[in-house]
Order: C-alpha cells, then sequence, then structure tokens
C-alpha cells in the first residue's frame, strides 16, 4: 500500500516523502523491514519505540504525538494511533476479495481457527491471525498482513464487554461465523453467562443474509442464537447437521472419528489431544463445507493440523512422563475439558497443577467447581499462586511433584496472567 493511500483511507496527514510499506506491526521485536509501525498507548507509550523500529527497518510510522522521527523520516499524523489502526484495516478489508471467517466463543475459538485454516488450506489459498491475535489490535494486523492473494481469511475474535465482536466486526465485515461455546470466561465484564452469550451473539448479528452462521449444537445458548440470525444457519457438533459419530481417543487422548455432513461422510484422526478436540474440528468441517471444500479434503488437512502454542501440547519427557501444556488461558469450562483429556490417556498417576482463572464473577465458586471435578476424577491438584482451589499452593510445585516417570502425566493449566508457561519449562528441561 502507498503511504499517500494509507493516509487517504484513515483521514491523516502525510508526512515527507510517498512510499510504499508491505504490512503492519505494532511490535518492535516482530517487526519486518518495510513494514508500517504503529505505536499504540497503552501501558507503555509505543511513541517510545519509534526509533528502535526504524533499527529493525520500518519504512514509516503513524504518530499521534510530536517527535522527531518525522524530520528524517515518512510518517502520518493521525489523532489516535489505535483508532487509526483499525480505520487501516477497513481501507484493507474493503479492497480484498477474501472471505472471512469469524471465531469466537468462551472455550477453543484459537484451536477452531487453526483448524479451519488446516481445512480450507486444502483448496483456498488461506491466512488466519497468528497465535490469538484477536483484539482490536490483532484483528486489524492480521488483516493487513494477510498475503494479497489470500481466498480465505480466518480472524479469531475476542471479546471482554459488549460491543467489542460488533466492532471487529465492522472492520473485519465476516461472511461466515461460527461460535464455538458459551462459558464462564470474562463473566466479570458482562454481568455472568447470560451477558457473555450476549456479547458473543454479536458475531452472528453482524452476518449478512448471504452468509452462514455456524453454531454448536450442544451448547445450548449457541444454539440459541439461531433466532438472532439473518443469515443461514449451520449446525454441529454431538447433534448437528454435521455430526460426529463412533468417536473413540487414542492413549493421548487424540480424537478419531466419523463426520456425517450434508455433503458427505469422512474420517478424522487428528494429531492434538482432547476430546474437545472432536468438536472443534466438525466446527472446521462445517466451515470448510459451507465454503465448497470436499469432505475428504477437509478431513485430510485436519489429519495434518496443528494448533497454537500452550493449548493441549503434549511433552513427552526422557523419564517417559508426559507434561501437558495448557497454559494460555483458563476458565472452569476449558479447565474441565483439560482435566477430562488427562483422564482419557493412559496413565497411572495423574497430575493437575493449576493457577488461578481471572475475570470470574464468581471466583471461589469457579475455582471449588474446578476443584471438585479434579477430586471426582481422581486427578491430584497442586495450586500454584492462589488458595481459590480449597488447597494450600506450594511454591515450589516441580518439588511438590516430585519423580515422574512412565504413567506419570501433568497438566498445567491457568490464565494467561499466572505465567504457568514458565512452569512448563522447568518441568519439561529438568
Amino acid at each position: 500500500m502507498l503511504a499517500s493511500d494509507a493516509a487517504e483511507g484513515i483521514g491523516g496527514q502525510l508526512i515527507g516523502p510517498d512510499l510504499e510499506f508491505d504490512g503492519v506491526s505494532f511490535d518492535t521485536r516482530s517487526l519486518a523491514a518495510g513494514q508500517l509501525f504503529v505505536p499504540i498507548i497503552a501501558e507503555r507509550n509505543g511513541h517510545e519505540f519509534i526509533g528502535n523500529a526504524y533499527a529493525a527497518g520500518a519504512a514509516l510510522h503513524l504518530t499521534s504525538e510530536p517527535d522527531d522521527f518525522r524530520l528524517n523520516h515518512t510518517s502520518i499524523e493521525v489523532a489516535d494511533t489505535a483508532a487509526a489502526l483499525m480505520a487501516l484495516a477497513a481501507t484493507a478489508r474493503n479492497r480484498s476479495s477474501a472471505r472471512v471467517v469469524g471465531v469466537t466463543g468462551s472455550v477453543g475459538k484459537t484451536s477452531t481457527k487453526d483448524l479451519i485454516a488446516a481445512a480450507c488450506g486444502t483448496h483456498f489459498r488461506t491466512a488466519a491471525n497468528e497465535r490469538s491475535f484477536n483484539n482490536e489490535q490483532g484483528l486489524p494486523i492480521s488483516i493487513l498482513n494477510a498475503p494479497d492473494n489470500t481466498e480465505v481469511l480466518v480472524l479469531e475474535m475476542g471479546m471482554r464487554g459488549f460491543g467489542e465482536i460488533s466492532s471487529l466486526c465492522e472492520v473485519a465485515q465476516p461472511e461466515i461465523g461460527v461460535v464455538t461455546a458459551v462459558g464462564q470466561s470474562h463473566t466479570e465484564r458482562v454481568g455472568g453467562i447470560e451477558g457473555v452469550a450476549t456479547a458473543k451473539r454479536e458475531l452472528i448479528e453482524a452476518l449478512p443474509k448471504s452468509g452462514t452462521a455456524v453454531l454448536n449444537a450442544d451448547d445450548h445458548r449457541v444454539a440459541g442464537m439461531s433466532r438472532y440470525a439473518g443469515a443461514s444457519v449451520l449446525t454441529y457438533g454431538m447433534t448437528g447437521e454435521v455430526r460426529i459419530v463412533d468417536l473413540e481417543l487414542d492413549s493421548f487422548a487424540r480424537p478419531r472419528f466419523s463426520v456425517q455432513t450434508p455433503w458427505g461422510t469422512a474420517r478424522v484422526e487428528l494429531a492434538v489431544s482432547g476430546k474437545h478436540m472432536a468438536m472443534n474440528a466438525a466446527g472446521a468441517i462445517a466451515v470448510a463445507g459451507a465454503l465448497g471444500v470436499d469432505v475428504d479434503a477437509a478431513a485430510a488437512g485436519l489429519a495434518q493440523a496443528g494448533i497454537s502454542e500452550m493449548r493441549m501440547a503434549v511433552n513427552e519427557l526422557s523419564s517417559g512422563a508426559v507434561i501437558v501444556d495448557d497454559t494460555y488461558n483458563a476458565n472452569p469450562t476449558s479447565m474441565a475439558a483439560a482435566l477430562d483429556a488427562v483422564i482419557a490417556m493412559a496413565a497411572e498417576r495423574r497430575f493437575a497443577v493449576l493457577g488461578e482463572m481471572g475475570e470470574l464473577d464468581d471466583p471461589a465458586a469457579g475455582h471449588r467447581e474446578v476443584a471438585r471435578h479434579a477430586e471426582a476424577l481422581g486427578v491430584e491438584l497442586v495450586a500454584v499462586g492462589t488458595d481459590l482451589y480449597g488447597v494450600r499452593p506450594t511454591a515450589h510445585p516441580v518439588a511438590a511433584l516430585g519423580d515422574l516417570g512412565p504413567g506419570d502425566v501433568v497438566l498445567v493449566k491457568a490464565s494467561r496472567s499466572a505465567g504457568l508457561e514458565r512452569l512448563v519449562a522447568d518441568l519439561v528441561n529438568r
């Protein structure tokens, strides 16, 4: 994109010579040469890092504050850099012919996004968010950095309050919307689980009449969103139009099942662990089918699919023990699914090293619910950094686990703020 076109699209003032840039970044640590740098004002003021951006090869930058770099470089002056980033993504989206798939849900949205990309990638040039770039900063970056020849763009959409998904949809203009589940995630911000359902429903309400709402038939709050859809509705799950049958799990809890669809039946074997991954895969096949991908091709793509890091990642140690890294995020719904997956794995001893779950409207009840589920399953709970589970937390979880060997499985899980990925590294490296 030319700097002058970008300035016009976002209502900014071009300062310096016009030039072409290729891609956008707000993080100097991952910025690639030739990109536009967008300094976001958050916990840190991104304008402090403009020099780092040029050292990394930035072509130009946005600015909402006086800075010395505009004297020797091309810049675009705007009132608000975060708003300008969204506006620039909207400009790029209007120039693109890609078909956009929006994905949201309290659990499973990142894994479902990854599996959709794998299923659709067998037939279309497909791009998707990196990791969980799903908010008002990550989603526009995903749109702007998608290759020009992208045919299907899969965009995860997160929410921490009302109106956020609607705002993302205004920019992304999804044709297909997927809702994976409604659970106890961010309930503190929206007044409970019914508020979560209302906020997630914004994706379905944003779809055009020519679009498709892909809904989890096994979650009554998600299935009920069909009443608000102007688009056609396609359901998936154990009881949906895209239906899972003959589901089995191998010794690492990797799903093997058949899927019956309006377009035929196929056998699916996933390389990722957890019964809940079968649901995510069924959602991916539903999207692929809605876009015209052959069901056998979609199933073949899923067999090769990986998912984003720190999500049910299985690490086999030289001692024979297995560490399950599911540390990216957590809520009571995803905790239960992860514990169920550990129980399905071949093991003699099972441990769950759990940290705090954030942004719950009733933290005490949510944590005790998880503790009761672990106890019922016979999983030994080791708490880290919180006493909300009803057990005394340990400051030395590696020592608390003792010697691990063949037949031992350890789940490590918490909200992202707990930083338990460092514990996973300690366990893997010891």
